[in-house]
């Protein structure tokens, strides 16, 4: 006759209690992952975090606490693949530019051709042409195309040159960066302010990387740091660059404050250090060394802004280029290939105001010009409008090419 199988008891108390914490456990696990799925999931789907997967997904890693992993697979990258030295660049990469030499009454000069850091120059090589249309008569955003360095000879990086005389500047807020708001100017560009509008370009980094602070609808919203580079909007509309605190200091004419790192051009020349692996002023994201989609921002003698954008810049290639466009003091803005973005419009405006008109400053950039006309795009960005004037006679317009 088999034997009957021993019964057991009651579990103890103590392995009650394991089960329980085991089953707790368990439990928060789950809902960790679930929350942490439906979150990968919104950026994932989102086009604010980036036009490519791997954009969004290294914007979700940053924003949970994975910045420093994402920084070091990108440096590992980049460094692993870098660009290609020598070459030609692309046939039409380089524009044909015919330069501007019209007369141009009370307003900003037009400045020199850009001597290209790659000798010798290409036809049409730093050569000026009117962007969009004109302003009053004149041509308020000249464009010209260089290579970037002396070695990465295919590359080509574009450059704008915007006359503050004709322009006026606005600071579009977004609830992503620098976050919290609403603010009275963000996404989309509204009907009526599009009308005017001749220009869009991306802002700097994540506040949480730019070693700065930010200030907009009369609220500081993150502090400001004394010798930050920073962007200087007043409520006239004119705007300028400089170290804050030695060039630049609050008033109540200021309208809103932009920083992002060092000065990357001071005085007309490169800053000091920018070879050096120093990320307290050259930023955590990729270092100044690597070789990546970057734009900077720079102020000339005149009052002129300049903008640089373009691909497999360094620190020091991106400073070089805007020292020679004619900058006094410059600041990187943002980087990589999904953020760095300039258009013009068309002015002035008489279709929807969608962005479909707009033109990439540099074919080869990324996302779409209609980025600052949608409701989704959730970071800062800088509004180039034409200010008001009466229509110019013939004899006062600038030729356009």
């Amino acid at each position: 006759m088999p034997s009957t199988p021993p019964r057991h008891g009651r579990p103890t108390k103590k392995t009650y209690l394991r089960r329980r914490l085991l089953m707790g456990f368990l439990g928060l696990l789950l809902i960790v992952v679930t929350i942490a799925s439906y979150s990968f999931g919104t950026f994932m789907v989102n086009p604010a975090y980036g036009t490519s997967m791997g954009a969004r997904a290294a914007e979700w890693a940053r924003e949970h606490g994975g910045g420093s992993a994402v920084t070091a697979i990108e440096n590992w990258w980049y460094t692993n693949h870098p660009p290609a030295k020598g070459g030609k660049p692309p046939k039409g990469a380089i524009s044909q530019g015919k330069g501007d030499k019209g007369p141009r009454g009370g307003h900003l000069p037009v400045p020199a051709p850009v001597v290209s850091p790659a000798s010798p120059a290409l036809p049409g090589e730093g050569v000026w042409s009117p962007v969009g249309n004109s302003v009053g008569g004149y041509p308020a955003i000249l464009r010209t195309t260089v290579r970037v360095d002396a070695v990465h000879t295919s590359d080509v990086a574009a450059i704008a040159w915007m006359d503050t005389t004709l322009l006026k500047a606005s600071l579009y807020s977004g609830s992503f960066i620098p976050g919290g708001g609403p603010y009275r100017h963000s996404a989309p560009i509204t009907p009526l302010a599009a009308k005017t509008t001749i220009a869009a370009f991306n802002a700097g980094f994540r506040m949480g990387d730019a070693n700065g602070g930010y200030f907009t609808d009369g609220k500081v919203i993150v502090p400001l740091r004394d010798g930050a580079a920073s962007y200087v909007i007043y409520k006239d509309g004119s705007s300028t660059i400089g170290a804050w605190g030695r060039d630049l200091k609050m008033t109540s004419q200021v309208e809103a404050v932009r920083q992002n790192l060092d000065l990357i051009v001071d005085g007309g020349k490169p800053a000091p250090g920018l070879s050096a692996a120093n990320t307290a002023a050259w930023g955590k994201t990729l270092g100044g060394g690597v070789y990546v989609w970057r734009s900077g921002y720079g102020v000339t003698a005149t009052g002129a802004l300049v903008y640089v954008g373009g691909p497999n810049l360094s620190i020091v290639s991106l400073a070089d280029l805007l020292v020679r466009a004619g900058a006094i003091r410059a600041m990187e803005l943002d980087i990589n290939t999904d953020w760095v973005q300039y258009s013009s419009y068309q002015y002035p405006r008489t279709s929807a105001a969608n962005g479909a008109d707009g033109t990439k400053l540099l074919s080869t950039m990324v996302s779409s010009p209609a980025r600052y006309f949608t409701t989704w795009f959730n970071r800062d960005f800088i509004v180039m409008q034409a200010r008001s004037f009466a229509p110019a006679t013939p004899a006062q317009t600038s030729p356009q090419g």
